[in-house]
């Protein structure tokens, strides 16, 4: 049975308060994240109980236990300590899924710190705009990307410490730069977590929007009580699971939903750190013996596209639970999950700023493929009419999503950004900036975003951050950036610029853009196409409409164009 049971049951009379008493948690205490993931599991008996198995490239393997990863928690802390690393100093943790990056994320919070995770694939100048808005003062990173950290160390006096966890010795160390060794330091038997209260910072990720520069979302340590029932009824762990979480931690999913529900639960987790590729995931739930697997609708279009028959060249039996997270999950996903194994992936909605999983496929629960699914116990939701944003009660009706703003998780502002973070909240509701419909079962469907954010595999881009950056390149005048349909990742960034006089438009000079844009911020917001025009659609006061080329790439109509200049 699901750890949920009656979906309606738990509905009735829903309180947080079942989750604080899980907890042992009562209003006032201290509340520390660090602590409550390795302490006191090991406090609960399971000490040597494995809580990550990790495997990275070349075969290279390692394991840990749950007073391993209590130990080097402390250790990390400690160190971080000597540096003179504060409670609510920023640390960013900027590598790629290695277990210094899982049980760092501990540490940091162990001390009071704000863990400030990245991920490793941004540019030096994408990591450059998130640091100096969070004035981070030390970074944890490998030696294979503090090149990155030395192109503008000089821009940032407030980064204190550059701390390199694979240090070799071949070079020498640089200004500001110090060596530490996770597995190789003395382990700390005891270490004093600081005394962190519920609305005590924890968490500092970054999220992309339609104008101006990324927002740093800010969560408290109070969230855990929502990661822990989510984790607990929506991901369905129990004890004896071995879960894979495929994101990464430089995304929310990969903290709430990679490092803090399921160690909150004392759940046995894995890692694949060596890429993408069906036939190496297949592989891995194989070896690994993986029951229970939260992934992203790209990864799993990205299996169908390598075909069915390839699934059965592998025992995957062990599989009981699939979930799925970042981006609307196509119906056909859906149906075909449930074909290849047995089981459909259940869509998850949430976001970096609700912090939790907020509209849901539960266990148990008749899934309609294609659907959301229905507002966890405890969210309040409804759709919203678009001009008076009060509750719409005609069944089917599209409106903007609203949650009550009053669940754990919820994100306490945006970092040094209040005017920003306060738009999101209006007439008593959060508006995560989504529009949706939902049926007379109460199941919702997504209909799309109400901005310019650009999905890209479960990732959001923002237009402008990408424009700004193209316009840096020698070549171009000016540039406007939408999204593009894709099979496989739902959207892809593509680009219109216009040429400077003595260049030509050309192939090459797309290539030489592309990488640019993908060196200065990351793969991610590379363009995946680069149209040359002679010029760019503008109202009579000089705003790019967006919108008239993102009616161009999806075939829709162009709508209202008496603001166009020249029309």
């Amino acid at each position: 049975m699901s750890n949920i049971g009656s979906y309606e049951e738990r509905s009735k009379n829903f309180d947080w308060s079942i989750s604080e008493k899980k907890l042992d948690y009562k209003d006032g205490d201290a509340i520390n994240i660090g602590w409550y993931c390795s302490d006191r599991i090991c406090q609960m008996g399971k000490a040597n109980k494995t809580a990550l198995i990790w495997e990275g490239l070349g075969g290279v393997e390692k394991e840990y236990t749950f007073n391993d990863i209590r130990l080097r928690s402390n250790s990390i802390a400690s160190f971080l300590k000597e540096q003179g690393i504060n409670n609510e100093d920023r640390v960013c943790l900027f590598m790629d899924k290695i277990p210094e990056l899982y049980i760092g994320f501990l540490g940091v919070l162990k001390l009071g710190a704000i863990a400030q995770p990245l991920f490793s694939a941004f540019g030096d100048e994408s990591l450059f705009v998130r640091l100096d808005n969070a004035k981070t003062k030390a970074i944890i990173t490998q030696k294979k990307h503090v090149k990155k950290v030395r192109k503008i160390v000089n821009q940032m006096p407030y980064l204190e410490r550059i701390i390199i966890v694979d240090y070799d010795g071949k070079h020498p160390l640089r200004e500001r730069e110090i060596s530490f060794n996770m597995d190789e330091a003395e382990k700390v038997e005891s270490f004093d977590c600081f005394p962190t209260k519920a609305e005590s910072p924890s968490v500092l990720h970054y999220t992309s929007g339609t104008t101006g520069q990324p927002k740093g979302v800010k969560h408290v340590h109070y969230s855990l009580i929502s990661q822990y029932l989510t984790s607990k009824w929506v991901l369905d762990l129990k004890d004896d699971d071995i879960y894979w979480c495929t994101a990464d931690p430089g995304w929310v999913t990969g903290t709430s939903y990679g490092i803090i529900g399921p160690w909150s639960l004392g759940i046995t987790q894995c890692v694949l750190d060596t890429g993408f590729s069906a036939e190496s995931w297949y592989k891995f739930i194989e070896k690994r013996g993986v029951t229970v697997w939260y992934s992203a609708p790209t990864a799993i279009r990205s299996l169908m596209k390598a075909g069915d028959e390839l699934v059965k060249e592998f025992d995957l039996t062990s599989l009981r639970h699939l979930a799925s997270v970042g981006e609307p999950l196509n119906a056909e996903a859906v149906i075909w999950s449930d074909k290849v194994f047995g089981k459909s992936f259940l869509d998850t909605y949430w976001q970096t700023e609700t912090g939790s999983i907020m509209l849901t496929n539960f266990p148990g629960m008749k899934i309609k493929p294609g659907s959301m699914g229905k507002p966890f116990p405890g969210v309040t939701a409804t759709v919203l009419d678009v001009e008076t944003l009060e509750p719409i009660t005609e069944i089917g009706k599209a409106g903007l999503i609203g949650f009550k703003p009053d669940w754990p998780a919820l994100m306490r502002g945006f970092w040094a950004n209040e005017e920003t973070y306060k738009k999101k909240f209006k007439n008593g509701w959060y508006l995560p900036g989504d529009r949706a419909s939902i049926d007379s079962d109460g199941y919702y469907w997504f209909i799309g975003r109400d901005d310019d954010v650009i999905n890209t595999a479960g990732h959001l881009v923002s237009p402008f951050e990408v424009e700004s950056a193209l316009l840096e390149h020698e070549s171009v005048a000016e540039s406007a950036v939408v999204a593009k349909p894709d099979d496989v990742n739902m959207e892809v960034v593509k680009a219109f610029v216009t040429i400077k006089p003595g260049y030509t438009a050309d192939k090459d000079l797309e290539l030489k853009i592309m990488n640019f844009i993908r060196k200065k911020l990351s793969p991610l917001a590379m363009p995946q196409e680069i149209e040359y025009v002679d010029s760019l659609p503008k109202t009579r006061s000089g705003k790019i409409m967006r919108r008239v080329l993102h009616a161009q790439e999806w075939g829709e109509e162009v709508g209202d164009l008496s603001t166009l200049e020249n029309d």
